[in-house]
């Protein structure tokens, strides 16, 4: 099953406020992404817009975000409409992306997870390489395909918790469920080991790949101190790739 986004857009807009994504998911993502000043970028499965106008506001020349779900791109256009910033939004699915070779730079925050198979994987990839110019980079954040999920510690401090239901191997389904307050919402996506992700980069035609484990902030530190992210860094849930064309 795949997650709908529709009907949890909000919820999932808010959880972008949860300490550990703003801490060490963006800015981990953010880091490894670099100055994108004078850039032509795409932001594959936008859902909002949180990083197209982050990528937009450092200087990115050119931004388009596409993503599956309307309610996601009713929310990212509505924010352009209230701060302009000459971004453009499309509904449209990352295995069928058809457009020109044109980008420096294409970003991704958890899309290659939604990959059930080796195929979908695929179709993903070649999609994403056919967008970039040649020497483009491909930087994205993901479930971690190095991590045993069902061995996996409580991130429940965090705002969230992982678990898989059944034998875990190729195609599992993993659950993320994030909570809000009085609130909670799960998300579906899918565990694709690190070799066949990085069978699925060569064969889109990537030279390069790099894995990066997840950085943390001063300010986290700061903020909770070092041992409240112990857990979270010991087994991170997430990890950030970099491909070059």
């Amino acid at each position: 099953m795949t997650t709908n986004y529709d009907p949890i857009a909000e919820q999932y807009r808010l959880s972008k406020q949860q300490p550990w994504r703003t801490h060490i998911e963006a800015y981990s993502l953010l880091r490894l992404i670099g100055n994108p000043s004078g850039m032509s970028v795409l932001d594959v499965a936008c859902g909002e817009g949180f990083y197209t106008r982050l990528l937009r506001q450092q200087g990115a020349a050119a931004v388009t975000g596409v993503d599956l779900s309307q309610g996601m791109i009713e929310l990212a256009r509505r924010q352009e409409e209230l701060h302009q910033q000459g971004i453009e939004y499309v509904v449209g699915d990352a295995k069928q992306l058809n457009l020109p070779a044109q980008y420096d730079l294409v970003v991704a925050a958890y899309l290659l997870n939604y990959a059930q198979d080796r195929q979908e994987l695929a179709e993903m990839t070649r999609g994403i390489a056919r967008c970039l110019k040649p020497g483009g980079r491909f930087v994205t954040v993901n479930s971690n395909p190095g991590l045993t999920f069902p061995t996996a510690p409580s991130y429940r401090q965090y705002g969230f918790e992982t678990s898989v239901t059944g034998p875990f191997g190729e195609g599992s389904p993993i659950k993320w469920t994030f909570f809000l307050g009085n609130e909670q919402f799960d998300i579906e996506n899918y565990y694709l080991d690190t070799n066949i992700h990085e069978a699925a980069f060569r064969e889109a035609g990537f030279r390069e790949t790099r894995w990066h484990a997840p950085q943390l902030s001063p300010e986290g530190i700061a903020e909770f101190g070092g041992d409240f992210w112990v857990p979270f860094n010991t087994y991170p849930p997430v990890a950030f790739i970099e491909c070059v064309k």
